[in-house]
């Protein structure tokens, strides 16, 4: 499963694909932290915060993640040479898991330039360091596993088509839906128990939680249990062409 995990990622930047995922998310962020006028704007909001990158992140991570993920599948299906993947000595579910690994390694390494906004905003206080790192660390680790759950979402839509533009679309789909389509619905009930469900399904009210700085336990069980739920159908797809 290693090796797999390292032809995945050895494909992503032995091609532009990696490289642009990184370039394109920084460039965004940047863009909007430093450049762009308005209350998003570091500088002209005059407060010490990472909260642009936190905002807009999981809005770029929703294209992009699935623009990384679409091939995975896809891309075997087409070319014939999924059927190649099987015939190794792996299940198929550390096939999936292995693909969803080399996903979640591009995601990590995109994060971790961004560790140079922190130091700006940190230098940058009145006094330098006065800002809250605790909800700072919170909010990276409600990121890394809101890519984490996109990439999970990707890799099963890549494994439901052979076509790359479909996978990308389906996936961006659910994971919009999973973001903040559980959110929206939650407005739309009446009752007090739904609505809190729905809040619960949805990941924007899991992300926040973790942004305050405090890990709660019921927010990581949920990310885990998205992901795992996301792997497994994936597996069960590819287990299909064994009916």
């Amino acid at each position: 499963m290693i090796a797999l995990i390292r032809k995945e990622i050895g494909s992503f930047f032995s091609s532009l694909i990696g490289y642009v995922v990184i370039i394109v998310f920084l460039s965004i962020n940047g863009l909007f932290i430093w450049v762009f006028p308005g209350e998003l704007n570091v500088p002209d909001s005059g407060y010490a915060t990472l909260d642009t990158l936190f905002i807009i992140a999981p809005w770029v991570f929703l294209f992009l993640v699935p623009a990384v993920t679409m091939r995975m599948f896809a891309e075997e299906k087409k070319s014939g040479t999924l059927e190649l993947l099987f015939v190794r000595p792996v299940s198929d579910l550390q096939i999936v898991i292995a693909k969803f690994t080399a996903a979640v390694v591009l995601v990590f390494i995109s994060l971790v330039p961004t560790l140079v906004y922190f130091w700006s905003v940190y230098t940058l206080g009145s006094p330098p360091g006065n800002l809250d790192t605790g909800a700072i660390w919170g909010s990276y680790i409600g990121l890394f596993f809101l890519a984490s759950s996109y990439a999970a979402i990707g890799v099963f839509a890549s494994s439901l088509t052979e076509n790359q533009i479909i996978a990308f679309i389906v996936a961006v789909l659910l994971a919009f839906f999973f973001f903040t389509g559980f959110e929206l619905l939650s407005t739309l009930s009446a009752n007090l128990f739904l609505e809190n469900l729905l809040l619960y399904l949805g990941i924007n009210d899991h992300y926040n939680s973790i942004s305050r700085g405090v890990l709660d336990t019921r927010d990581v069980v949920y990310f885990i249990s998205l992901i795992s739920v996301f792997l497994v159908s994936t597996r069960t797809v590819l287990q299909s062409r064994k009916w």
